[in-house]
């Protein structure tokens, strides 16, 4: 999501733009489609959606807002081990000051068979010339989202849209060695055309609503192939491996 903004903000901006709700919708339906049956944990709820696409959905941020179940940070997550089946995040990833202790916690909370499924930015020739332009967040691929040292102290809104790019890609092997129990089961890029014109979360859209779905549908038959190229999400699926 974008920065500077507060759950209040997201939710405002989401009830009052419906090319947003279009775009979003196809995240959470494909979100939706990768859960397995069990409770679901989102992390950095933000505008509190996930619930209106699944049910027994436990809703979090790093901040209170009056329709998030409790307020916690990713890196240590209050949840007993093995409490849910599914952790599904929008934008939050690219976030979080050290995302390898967020992985421990998530392999921790999971049941064996569970699944973390994630939608983030996605770093490829064309949308890194657009987030570098136009987005204050940063694009640096220097940083190692395997880093275990001590987090920095941070605004929780602060990120670097690099790194799920770099966990998934360059790093996937590393990611690989050190969570063993964490497989990636699904890797892929979106959102060639769609996302970028809506504005995203920005109060601006150069695409109307009535045209998103035609839109998404032909972006959806083009990203297996066009994806590496111009994708400006990614969709990563980890699942914890083990006997259910």
């Amino acid at each position: 999501m974008d920065d500077d903004l507060r759950p209040a903000d997201y939710r405002a901006i989401w009830s009052e733009k419906p090319v947003l709700r279009v775009v979003y919708t196809n995240y959470y339906a494909r979100m939706r489609a990768a859960c397995i049956d069990g409770p679901t944990l989102e992390i950095g709820g933000g505008s509190g959606n996930m619930k209106d696409f699944a049910g027994d959905v436990v809703s979090t941020d790093i901040v209170p807002a009056d329709w998030l179940d409790t307020v916690c940070d990713a890196q240590a997550l209050p949840f007993a081990d093995a409490s849910f089946a599914n952790i599904v995040m929008v934008d939050v990833l690219h976030h979080i000051a050290r995302p390898a202790r967020f992985l421990t916690e998530a392999e921790r909370v999971l049941r064996p068979g569970g699944r973390v499924i994630m939608v983030e930015p996605g770093i490829t020739p064309l949308s890194s010339i657009f987030f570098r332009l136009f987005h204050d967040e940063p694009v640096d691929m220097r940083e190692d989202p395997l880093d275990q040292t001590p987090p920095p102290a941070k605004d929780p809104f602060e990120g670097n849209q690099a790194l799920p790019t770099r966990l998934f890609g360059r790093d996937r092997n590393r990611l690989a060695s050190r969570y063993p129990n964490l497989r990636l089961r699904q890797r892929r890029w979106l959102s060639l055309f769609a996302y970028p014109l809506s504005g995203g979360f920005r109060r601006w859209s150069a695409l109307p609503a009535a045209f998103a779905p035609a839109l998404i549908g032909l972006e959806n038959l083009l990203s297996p192939l066009l994806g590496p190229l111009m994708g400006f999400r990614l969709f990563a699926v980890l699942e914890k491996t083990g006997e259910a």
